[in-house]
């Protein structure tokens, strides 16, 4: 889910970036969408009460995932958050059902470009976004007096694999719709949504 510390992100300039998108236009929609990433409200809301779009965008995530009979409930601060996050260690059904649909669109990602740009559309957005998520993930937890640095690596890996998933509904032309788009709408809004446990869809 996260690179390890000790590999370096592979940059590209911007003159090899848009090389690659001339000859792959598919990548041109993916380097779009990860400079807006960086300009997202990454975990300002973590906490807050759920309005009503992000509970619709949940609604929506667990329909399309598979997960009819779940219910969205609310993660009240960070400390009640690391409880959420070991529960959905232990519950692997969306982790499961995540996979299945990685898998699904990987595959159909490269029947339209090679294995190699796949992997350089990837490291690209988490060259953007890695900095920029890790240092808002540090804000809130500070801000909630958290230094609980595992718990901030998972809330900053969990955003930049959903980031991915877009990346990858981009290249496969999947629907807005997808379950990967309508996940990332929740980190958009500002929360963390951490996981399902049970029949509970956790979200900070």
């Amino acid at each position: 889910m996260q690179k390890d510390d000790d590999e370096p992100y592979i940059t590209l300039s911007d003159d090899d970036l848009d090389a690659l998108e001339d000859e792959i236009p598919l990548l041109k929609g993916v380097r779009a969408f990860a400079e807006a990433a960086t300009r997202i409200p990454w975990f300002v809301a973590a906490g807050e009460p759920l309005d009503r779009e992000t509970k619709n965008a949940a609604r929506l995530y667990l329909d399309a995932l598979g997960f009819p009979d779940v219910d969205v409930a609310r993660v009240a601060d960070w400390s009640d958050a690391a409880d959420a996050a070991a529960s959905y260690d232990y519950d692997t059904a969306q982790w499961e059902a995540e996979e299945g649909l990685r898998a699904s669109l990987a595959s159909e990602a490269l029947e339209h470009i090679s294995e190699d740009a796949l992997a350089i559309a990837l490291t690209h957005v988490s060259a953007l976004l890695a900095e920029r998520v890790g240092a808002a993930v540090r804000e809130a937890a500070e801000l909630n007096g958290i230094d609980d640095e595992e718990l901030m690596n998972a809330a900053a890996g969990a955003a930049v694999q959903a980031a991915h998933g877009v990346a990858l509904t981009l290249i496969a032309e999947a629907g807005e719709d997808h379950p990967f788009r309508t996940k990332f709408a929740i980190f958009a809004r500002g929360h963390w949504p951490i996981g399902v446990a049970g029949l509970t869809f956790n979200i900070l």
